[in-house]
């Protein structure tokens, strides 16, 4: 079965460019140091790496498609015509084309703030770029330019990306007094760090720039959880204003040259911190929930900075200002109103917890309670679920089957419907709604009537009293809920823990997936569809886990639900396609076959590689017939190609789950019948990482193949100890392996390349190297004594035709 081959996935980690960039500034700035460069030029070539690098990434995600673009170019071979996408209709559940429209808006609005995001790192990198070509005079200006420039980008860059919460007065109010903490503490510091004598009135922008950062460092640590990705824009924006800042008032002041190197830290790390933030906000980074908030860092943070700034200034110049004495006073207000926050949050939660100790002394009947709300406060951060015993368990134990006490009544008819939930939506302003689906875990069967009962139970035990738990489907539920998202995200995973619980006396365990999405007050149909998304999302990645719905989410799985769509019939309608990327002999460049990579030419998704589509087929039950398919049109291909008299080989890529098939080793001959191709012309490839459960099949398969003529390889070979200890028992005749083995090894030894040619040698098994980007690649792998190898330094994937014309253009065959 073709996989996808690109070199793009066998990346370094962590990559190159993130270690090349701290080292090179790092070394610039011991350099401008040490007088070894002028400081500015060395300030100016340290801040340029990394902001050249950030805008790069940026400018990607900035304009990055919806749909992956395909690297199939071979050579300097006049481009295929592209196929134009139609339109594609939206899915008809839960919405229409307005909410369709509204999925694409939230793309377009990411890659427009990530494109903001770009213009705000090449403003702070050209500020410091420019001033060696500067006149000293006109160097504060351009500073001063430079910061008013970048922090409007930045605000508005990190206010227009989705996913922004809606806070409670509490909340506001808690987010302002530590504002205002921070922020005075930073602006007396930047005054106590000033040399003593009159200020100069362009080093007010401190003031500014020191407040931007106590509101950017305070956002970043509320979305650190929730919105890491944001969490690391706002710190990363945070750090470039700090190293705006601190620029503009050392050239104010008429601090040295070398002064400036200082700068060079904060404005280096900001910018990263700017692109790899963007980055997992694009990728939807995993968040987590945070639980109950530390007070502490806005309690002593602003008393610390205060303290050691001003302990700073006594030492120096002996002496502090009375305006200066009262701005440090002034961090004072802000810490003692904290702190009497902190104070009424823990009171609150205090009681809260005795009001749920009296209730679980209560009558355990669903639905008895304490009229009291004993739900958490969620304007409240410091008040979160209380560590005691789960009432999901404590209300049956833990090891309490699901079935319920006999004589009960039967909880699924006093369950809300999907109506009431759809009313109970559209009355809330905030809150979180959480989709419940449950299947069998033994095989994915329905779920018995007898464990619903207990599941709805179990349900109306865990959830407060003013949640609201509906029935949408046979096994599928909803629980309504007021507290906040994070809070929600911490029910869910109690939820998922209760009813997951192993059941005993023949009750077989159920597996459990969790959606959950924010109501905002919007459309309830919005709402129930975003939970069913992430429901979807958990669904996907295996089950009893609870998935976070986000815009980036949505787009994926609207994705996937497209590609669900379009692909039964795709072989029927012609859009299945092969390319062929060839295999050289090392020694002279000279073709020795060629490997067959799956292509679905899609009119209405554009065109889609292995990686997207092969799971996709697997999961429809088109495996098969996609494997059928390829199979013979490889063959075909190769016959058309031995009649000229060049004697290739072709590889065609297999999954263990087809190998497995009984009938897979007669279709193999079959193909080669049909086309009257010799059986070693033609090479089955299977992946060594998929091989590991699947070995003893995979083994009698491959042997099968041999017995036939056909050759076979394993692919994407790592070279670790298991990957060793079972390459002796797997009947293969080649062994390919990635580029990542061809550089030196980390401890200085030999490349681990020259190691897997030898034990190829020593089994009889030739070499490929494929993924080969580089002359220099090229060179290890033939020095190591691999025979061949595959990659874009020797030749890129096409079509069958321009293939066919490479090959011309080479000359006769010599194999």
């Amino acid at each position: 079965m073709p996989v996808t081959h690109p070199v793009a996935g066998r990346r370094r980690r962590p990559p190159l460019p993130d270690l090349v960039v701290p080292v090179a500034g790092t070394l610039l700035v011991l350099a401008g140091a040490a007088g070894l460069v002028p400081a500015l030029a060395a300030a100016a070539l340290a801040v340029a790496a990394g902001c050249t690098l950030a805008c790069v990434r940026l400018a990607w995600l900035a304009g990055a498609p919806p749909a992956r673009a395909e690297p199939d170019r071979l050579l300097p071979v006049e481009s295929a015509p592209a196929v134009q996408p139609r339109a594609t209709p939206p899915p008809t559940r839960g919405g229409g084309s307005r909410r369709t429209d509204r999925w694409t808006r939230q793309g377009v609005l990411f890659r427009q703030c990530a494109a903001i995001l770009d213009a705000a790192v090449l403003a702070a990198g050209l500020t410091v770029a420019v001033l060696p070509l500067t006149d000293p005079p006109h160097r504060t200006p351009v500073a001063l330019v430079g910061l008013a420039v970048t922090a409007p980008l930045y605000a508005v860059a990190l206010l227009r990306l989705p996913g922004r919460l809606r806070r409670t007065a509490a909340e506001r109010l808690r987010r302002a007094v530590d504002v205002l903490g921070l922020g005075l503490g930073l602006v007396f510091a930047v005054w106590m760090l000033l040399p003593p004598g009159p200020v100069p009135a362009v080093a007010i922008a401190s003031v500014a720039g020191a407040s931007g950062v106590a509101v950017l460092l305070v956002t970043a640590r509320a979305d650190r959880c929730r919105r890491p990705g944001v969490a690391r824009c706002s710190a990363g924006a945070a750090a470039s204003l700090a190293g705006l800042t601190l620029l503009v008032v050392l050239l104010a002041h008429g601090a040295p040259d070398r002064a400036a190197l200082a700068v060079v830290p904060p404005l280096l790390a900001g910018v990263l911190l700017t692109a790899d933030g963007a980055r997992r906000a694009a990728t939807g980074g995993p968040s987590r929930p945070d639980g109950i908030p530390a007070v502490w860092p806005w309690l002593t943070a602003p008393a610390g900075i205060a303290a050691l700034a001003a302990g700073h200034r006594l030492w120096t110049a002996r002496e502090i200002a009375v305006p200066a004495i009262a701005l440090g006073l002034a961090v004072i207000p802000p810490m003692v109103l904290r702190e009497v926050l902190a104070v009424v949050d823990q009171r609150r939660r205090a009681d809260r917890l005795a009001r749920e100790s009296r209730l679980r002394t209560a009558d355990d009947r669903p639905g008895a309670a304490d009229p009291v709300d004993d739900r958490p406060d969620t304007s409240n951060p410091l008040v979160g679920w209380p560590d005691t015993p789960d009432p999901l368990v404590g209300w049956l134990g833990a090891s309490d089957p699901l079935v319920g006490p006999p004589g009960t009544a039967d909880p699924l008819a006093g369950l809300a419907d999907r109506n009431d939930l759809v009313r109970g939506l559209a009355r809330r302003e905030g809150g979180a709604l959480l989709v419940v689906d449950l299947v069998g875990a033994a095989d994915g069967a329905a779920v018995d009537r007898s464990v619903l009962v207990e599941v709805a139970r179990r349900l109306r035990a865990g959830c407060g009293p003013g949640d609201l738990v509906a029935r949408l489907a046979d096994a599928e539920f909803a629980v309504l809920t007021d507290v906040g998202p994070v809070v929600a995200y911490a029910l869910g995973s109690r939820l998922l823990a209760g009813l997951t619980e192993p059941g005993a006396g023949g009750v077989p365990r159920i597996r459990v997936s969790v959606g959950l999405a924010e109501t905002t007050g919007g459309d309830p149909e919005d709402v129930l569809r975003q939970a069913d998304l992430a429901r979807r999302r958990a669904v996907q990645l295996g089950r009893d886990r609870v998935e976070w719905y986000d815009a980036y989410l949505e787009e994926q799985l609207v994705r996937r639900l497209d590609l669900e769509r379009e692909l039964p019939g795709a072989l029927a309608r012609g859009e299945l396609d092969l390319v062929y990327q060839p295999v050289v002999a090392l020694i002279d460049r000279q073709p020795v076959g060629t490997e067959a990579l799956l292509r679905w030419r899609s009119p209405a998704l554009g065109t889609v590689l292995p990686d997207e589509l092969l799971p996709v087929a697997t999961d429809l039950d088109l495996l098969g017939e996609v494997g059928r398919w390829v199979l013979d049109r490889a063959c075909r291909q190769l016959a058309d190609w031995s009649g000229g008299g060049r004697k290739l080989w072709m590889a065609v890529n297999v999954t263990p789950r087809e190998l497995a098939a009984p009938d897979f080793v007669a279709r193999a001959a079959a193909a080669l019948a049909a086309y009257d191709v010799p059986p070693e012309r033609l090479v089955v490839e299977v992946a060594e990482p998929a091989v590991g459960a699947e070995l003893s099949t995979v083994v009698a398969r491959l042997a099968g193949l041999r017995s036939l003529g056909v050759r076979t390889a394993l692919d994407d070979f790592r070279a670790e100890h298991a990957s060793l200890a079972q390459l002796r028992r797997l009947p293969i005749d080649l062994l390919k392996v990635g580029p990542h083995l061809v550089g030196p090894a980390a401890d200085g030894r030999l490349p681990l390349i020259e190691v897997v040619a030898a034990l190829g040698d020593r089994l009889g098994l030739e070499v490929v190297v494929e993924g080969l980007e580089s002359d220099a690649q090229v060179a290890g792998a033939r020095r190591a004594g691999c025979r061949y190898g595959q990659g874009f330094a020797v030749a890129r994937p096409a079509t069958a035709e321009r293939v066919e014309a490479w090959f011309e253009e080479l000359g006769p065959a010599h194999r």
